[in-house]
């Protein structure tokens, strides 16, 4: 019996995330497909941003596998609704700044063909947005963080300060009133620059985000300004958000 088609690009996601680069036919031979059911494959997870195509095989290129496995809790279908509400509040001509991750992938994604100046620490949006003829695009340099090809630390810090945005639209990985966490100092310590940059921060989030925290504390609840969640974030949750005066939109899933 032939593997399920989510369940087949998984299985190559991983495999090419563990090894960095694998050939066609180590592929092949892995996950038992033909040659041209394996290209299609790669050719939408190199339109997804998350392996970058070669010649002869694929290179990994996306978000960790861990955000990845996000899906579990937020459907590809859920993320498109969220990023298309994000996507909307956005004027043409614009200064935007992104930061990697799933769901802000999918925002650049749907802001495709908008007049914008975009500016972003992350390789798969700027892959994404390279040949939109209607987007200035400035990507911050930096010490490329492994697997998420997000680049972070000193350089990306130092550049970030030269830089003013109408909006920064920026991801977490959890949020507790004591406020918004990531998962690691570098990510943290290029964000709190990034906050710095805005006059406006949306925060796009999935509703398992909330009551939880993650390794580094980012910033207290009333830096944001904005959170776009789903429909499953609870009664309770839309109490602490609006009673901490941000303004939450919650989209219908």
């Amino acid at each position: 019996m032939s593997m399920l088609l989510d369940e087949r690009r998984e299985s190559i996601l991983k495999i090419v995330e563990n090894k960095g680069f694998v050939s066609l036919v180590d592929l092949m031979d892995s996950v038992g497909a033909s040659e041209s059911t394996i290209r299609r494959d790669l050719e939408y997870l190199d339109g997804i941003g998350q392996i970058r195509r070669t010649r002869g095989g694929a290179a990994y290129s996306g978000e960790s596998l861990a955000t990845f496995e996000d899906r579990s809790f937020m459907s590809s279908g859920q993320k498109r609704l969220i990023a298309q509400t994000v996507a909307n509040m956005i004027s043409p001509g614009e200064a935007v700044l992104m930061d990697g991750g799933t769901t802000t992938l999918e925002v650049a994604r749907q802001l495709a063909g908008k007049q914008l100046q975009v500016v972003t620490n992350s390789l798969p949006i700027a892959n994404l947005l390279v040949n939109q003829p209607n987007i200035d695009l400035m990507l911050i340099g930096g010490f490329l963080f492994p697997k998420t090809g997000v680049a972070l630390g000193k350089t990306a810090v130092e550049s970030l300060k030269s830089v003013n945005v109408r909006r920064l639209i920026i991801s977490v990985g959890g949020i507790t009133e004591d406020g918004l966490y990531n998962s690691n100092m570098l990510l943290v310590e290029t964000e709190q620059q990034m906050f710095a940059a805005a006059e406006e921060v949306i925060v796009v989030t999935d509703s398992t985000k909330f009551g939880h925290s993650a390794l580094a504390h980012l910033c207290p609840l009333s830096a944001v300004d904005h959170i776009v969640v789903d429909d499953g974030i609870s009664e309770k949750w839309k109490s602490v958000i609006q009673d901490a005066g941000i303004e939450l939109t919650v989209v219908e899933t």
